[in-house]
């Protein structure tokens, strides 16, 4: 017959432990049009053949049509639906509240809306505004304040996965290129060469913790002068929102080819597609620049599009590394045995038909003492229901000359 022992609540004991992983990501793997994807739900009417735009792009670490291919990361762009951007943008509201912008604009409503929706899953309510510092961002400044307002924001969002349980504090790194001047494929803006690389970190973010809504945070800062906050990082999250107009020369001009609707197929001497125009030619706007212009007259695949390829850049650097957290809750149960107990095994072979122990030498029936080899641990419930089975790396002996006690340790 099985052999039960209670456990009492003396020997179970709950730990935490963490365990870190460092997660980089390579330059090649962000602005690679086969480890990019695009999703293109979103479609408009009216002249040409209309425009589809993707509202985010997912990064992954290899060719995203590959089975074994792992999303690292999304990202997207969003504008403060009453940041400067917009409001000069807009031409007003309609009679709802909706917010109207010319024909030249093309998906302001969702640039706001995204913003919106990370406002309101990070800091708890979709009208405030994300600031950086973040020391700023209290609910009175959510408007009316626009000092160190993040207005034009470039959100990344890396996946469960990867992020695991949480972002760990200073380990976040970050590489982008401030300028983007012409090059050989001047007709686009998202081919063009970069200058001017800067990295950016959340040095400092263990002495100046935060903690909001949606995570703890910190405050993303230039490298080479940490005065320089640039945006916010949600380490719970996993999420980061930068100041596009901080961590790129946003006033610098930009020309290229751009989605529109249009049915135009030359500008300025050039041939282009239908549903193109050229941002930045003397047709009209040759002194465009990448904040507002650009962020206002784009597609966000074509702002994504440029940030991954020409921001990032393309080859074998690393583009953004952090560690993880990944924690562990463990229950250990510590299943002691007395010299007295468990020396008899339940298996009906241990004994013969007169019930005397089975020996393993013949003569030795009346010396030999019990012991048993226990392999396995099994937990049960009050009611005898086994919850869990324990194996042991090897059989030990017990006999009534030993004290044995088990480790068992549950993770999850």
């Amino acid at each position: 017959m099985t052999t039960f022992k209670r456990i009492s609540p003396a020997d179970i004991q709950t730990t935490r432990s963490t365990l870190n992983q460092l997660v980089d990501v390579i330059q090649e793997d962000v602005s690679g049009s086969a480890t990019r994807r695009k999703y293109q739900v979103f479609v408009t009417g009216g002249v040409g053949p209309g425009v589809t735009s993707s509202l985010f792009q997912t990064v992954y670490d290899q060719d995203f049509t590959l089975q074994t291919a792992n999303a690292v990361m999304d990202m997207t762009v969003g504008l403060f639906f009453s940041g400067s951007t917009v409001a000069s943008a807009s031409t007003g509201v309609d009679s709802t509240g909706k917010l109207l912008f010319p024909s030249q604009s093309l998906m302001m409503r969702e640039k706001s809306d995204i913003y919106k929706q990370y406002a309101q899953t990070l800091l708890g309510d979709g009208q405030r505004a994300f600031y950086a510092p973040f020391t700023e961002n209290t609910s009175a400044q959510s408007i009316t304040t626009p000092t160190n307002r993040i207005d034009n924001a470039l959100f990344i969002n890396f996946k469960r996965l990867f992020h695991r349980d949480q972002i760990a504090r200073e380990t976040f790194a970050i590489r982008m290129y401030q300028s983007a001047s012409d090059g050989a494929s001047a007709q686009n803006v998202s081919i063009t060469s970069e200058d001017g690389s800067k990295i950016f970190t959340d040095f400092g973010s263990s002495v100046n913790q935060h903690t909001t809504f949606g995570s703890e945070v910190g405050n993303i800062v230039d490298s080479t002068d940490t005065s320089v906050n640039v945006g916010n990082i949600f380490y719970d999250a996993g999420v980061v929102v930068l100041d596009i107009d901080k961590v790129i020369s946003g006033t610098q001009k930009v020309t290229g080819t751009i989605s529109a609707m249009s049915t135009a197929t030359t500008i300025d001497g050039a041939s282009i597609a239908a549903g193109q125009t050229v941002i930045g030619s003397s047709a009209g706007n040759v002194g465009a620049r990448f904040v507002p212009d650009f962020l206002v007259s784009g597609s966000i695949d074509n702002i994504v599009d440029h940030f991954a390829s020409c921001r990032f850049s393309s080859g074998t650097l690393t583009a953004g590394t952090f560690q993880n957290n990944t924690y562990i809750n463990s229950t250990l149960y510590f299943c002691r045995a007395a010299p007295g107990e468990f020396n008899f095994s339940s298996n009906p072979t241990y004994a013969d038909s007169q019930g005397a122990i089975r020996v393993i030498d013949t003569g030795q029936e009346g010396s030999q003492k019990s012991f048993t080899m226990p392999t396995t641990i099994g937990l049960y419930s009050a009611d005898r229901t086994l919850l869990a089975v324990a194996k042991l790396s090897r059989p030990v002996e017990k006999n009534d000359e030993k004290d044995l006690t088990v480790r068992v340790r549950l993770d999850f």
